[in-house]
This record gives structure tokens, C-alpha cells and sequence, in this order.
């Protein structure tokens, strides 16, 4: 049901005759939320400064004006005004809701499979896919519950079984390259457990700055801890840039500041609220699933894998993490390739770090290519034999 009761505004009255309602309607709200006088139809919301943050409210007004819920990774398939109303014209309804999103879905190499971070969404790989090229499809898996209509998946196993049958209709055989950043490499570790334990190959498995989180004791002191570096780490990385680097990576740490403001209010929320289902509100579901995941990986007892592991590790690294059973090499049973980035943690996916982790990346995933190449020419030589 489309609400007719909010009127366009002036800027929005500018668009030519022939643009629709939803258009309109869309023009309107995009510049009330990224506070511009005009907005084209063909504008990429994240070029014109949109977030995670940003994206929240504006997908709640996108609710209330057109009765459709639609979820975040939307703005990976219709990342403008003409492509976004193009989806609610088709009224799209919270059954079409899926963890897979195509964030760039072309180009003839392996996809890359990633996995949400600890906040459920997936848009924190936009810029890591931007940088590996127009020839790489990335998808990434969201966490069940964003939608507001599911209840947030509790466990590791549960979530990796969902995205490999996510994953499989996409590429229904291997060999597969899953990855994932921090929280994302606990679910890709168990995902390509359970890709293996189905006579699939994993051709990449690659963990982004993650740690065995079951091994890392949480108290009050390894919080404070924590916290004290991280300044530490956000100002030495600010300052080993030169002043364009400087300004990229401050805009960075801003827009992830606006992002992480919707799950803290979540957080506070859920300890408070008692209103229904109904009237769950977006920076609700976002605190509970941020919890939940959060809850689920310290839970999560990793066990031996068989295959390779490529640890892509910051140069430094908390006191709290840098312990060898935090490690994976004792897990990996095909052996473990340690990359380490001149990077400090929580900065390989920003700007302007992430290149040095795309091109990282790129050239494993072109490594793991060869060897199957390699391994599928042996093996048909052989049946030749």
C-alpha cells in the first residue's frame, strides 16, 4: 500500500513529468538524508556520501511511505533513485528476503564469497570490491534477521549452513573462495567446514584480521585494554599517511563511527524495550543481531579443518589477541599461509588500506586458481593413463 500523504518537495517537483511516484518519492527522501539540494536518478548513493547509518534511516522512511521493508544490501542491486524504485514498483515483499547479496555480481573469475561481520550487513566489503575489479564477483552473506521478520541465527553452525545452501545456488560445485573480516572469518572457517564435510573443494579460505574468539578470555581488564589500543592504533595509522590519506581515511572512521551510533541505541533498546514485534524498530534489530553474533563467536568451539588457511593479519595487533591459541595454526591440517599487511587493526577494509588488501586478495585467490588448474590437469592425465 503506497501512502499518498506526504507530498513531494520542491527539489523533488524539479524531476521531469514523466518520473513517477516512486521516483519522486525517492528523490525526496534521499535529499533529505544526505542533506543535498538535487539528486540525479543515475547518482550511486555511496558516491554521494551514504552509509550503513545513513541507509537505516532511509530505508525506514522508504517503509513507512511505500509499506515495503526492504533490507540494507538492497543498495548493492540498486544503488540509485531509477534502479531502487525500479525494485518497489514490483512491491518486493519481506519473502524475497535473502542472506545472499550480489555485490558485484559480474565478470568470469571464481566469486568470492563473504561473510558478515559481527553488525550483520555486508556493505563494509564495498570498497574491498571496488578495488579487486569489474572482473571479480563478490557476494556476501548478510545475517538472518535484518529483515526485522526472523529472529537472529544464535549459533555459527546454524548461520554457515544457511549460506552454503545460500552459496551453492549460486555455485552449485566447487572449487569455492569464501572469506570474511573478523567476526566473518569465524562464520567463513565453519562455512568452508561444512563445504568440505559435502565432498566440495575450497580452493581459498581466507581469514581478514580474525581470531579463534572461544580461546580470548573477556573480562573488565582485556575491555580496557582493548579500548586503550584502539586509539592508539586509529592514531598511528592516521598519522603514517600523507595528507590526502589522512582525509580519506578521517571520512572512513567518521561514516564507521555514524554506523556503529544505530547499533548502540539497538543495544540500549533491548534492555528497555517491551514493545511488540511490530514496533521493533531498525536500530532495535541491528543491536540484537550485533549481540547475538557477538555471543555466537565466542561460543563457537573451532575444530580441525581440513584444508589451507590464509591468515591475513595487520602488522600489529592487540596484547589480548596476539597469543598463539588465538592462532589457527593448529587447526589447519592442510597447513596455514600467514599474510601479514603493514596495517593496524580495524584498518585493512578502509580506505585508503584496503588496496593493499584487495591486492592481496587478488593474488591468492590467482595462486588457489593455478593449483586447481594444475590439480584438475593432473587428474585427467591420470584417468588418460
Amino acid at each position: 500500500m503506497v501512502s499518498a500523504s506526504v507530498a513531494p518537495s520542491s527539489a523533488s517537483e524539479a524531476l521531469p513529468a514523466s518520473e513517477d511516484f516512486a521516483a519522486r518519492q525517492l528523490s525526496r527522501i534521499w535529499q533529505e538524508q544526505l542533506a543535498v539540494d538535487t539528486v540525479s536518478l543515475d547518482q550511486n548513493f555511496f558516491d554521494l556520501g551514504g552509509d550503513s547509518s545513513l541507509a537505516v534511516r532511509m530505508f525506514s522512511e522508504i517503509e513507512q511511505v511505500f509499506g515495503v521493508k526492504l533490507p540494507l544490501a538492497t543498495l548493492y542491486e540498486a544503488p540509485t533513485i531509477e534502479e531502487l524504485a525500479r525494485i518497489l514498483r514490483t512491491e518486493v515483499s519481506t519473502s524475497r528476503w535473502s542472506s545472499l547479496v550480489a555485490i558485484q555480481p559480474a565478470g568470469a573469475r571464481p566469486p568470492l564469497f563473504c561473510m558478515h561481520g559481527a553488525g550483520g550487513t555486508v556493505l563494509m566489503y564495498r570498497e574491498l570490491s571496488r578495488h579487486l575489479g569489474d572482473d571479480q564477483p563478490v557476494y556476501g552473506l548478510q545475517a538472518q534477521g535484518l529483515d526485522g521478520s526472523s529472529p537472529p541465527l544464535t549459533k555459527i553452525e546454524e548461520m554457515a549452513a544457511l549460506y552454503v545452501k545460500e552459496i551453492r545456488q549460486v555455485q552449485p560445485r566447487g572449487p569455492y573462495f569464501v572469506a570474511g573480516y573478523c567476526m566473518g572469518g569465524t562464520v567463513a572457517f565453519e562455512v568452508a567446514q561444512q563445504l568440505c564435510q559435502q565432498g566440495e573443494t575450497v580452493a581459498l579460505l581466507a581469514l581478514f584480521d580474525t581470531m579463534n574468539w572461544h580461546k580470548i578470555p573477556l573480562t573488565m581488564w582485556s575491555k580496557i585494554s582493548h579500548a586503550s589500543q584502539q586509539l592508539f592504533f586509529h592514531t598511528g595509522s592516521f598519522l603514517s599517511l600523507d595528507t590526502a590519506g589522512r582525509a580519506k581515511f578521517l571520512r572512513e572512521k567518521v561514516r564507521d563511527l555514524k554506523n556503529r551510533i544505530p547499533v548502540w541505541k539497538g543495544m540500549l533498546l533491548s534492555k528497555f524495550s517491551r514493545r511488540s514485534r511490530n514496533e521493533v524498530s531498525d536500530s532495535l534489530v541491528l543491536g540484537r543481531i550485533w549481540q547475538a553474533n557477538d555471543r555466537a563467536s565466542w561460543n563457537y568451539v573451532a575444530k580441525p579443518y581440513p584444508g589451507t588457511v590464509t591468515d591475513i593479519r595487520p602488522a600489529t595487533q592487540y596484547r589480548i589477541f596476539n597469543k598463539p591459541e588465538t592462532k589457527w595454526e593448529q587447526l589447519a591440517q592442510g597447513g596455514q599461509e600467514v599474510i601479514v599487511l603493514p596495517v593496524n587493526p580495524a584498518s585493512m577494509l578502509v580506505e585508503p588500506f584496503v588496496e593493499q588488501l584487495a591486492a592481496t586478495v587478488r593474488r591468492s585467490m590467482d595462486a588457489a586458481i593455478r593449483r586447481c588448474d594444475v590439480g584438475s590437469s593432473s587428474e585427467t592425465a591420470a584417468k588418460n593413463v
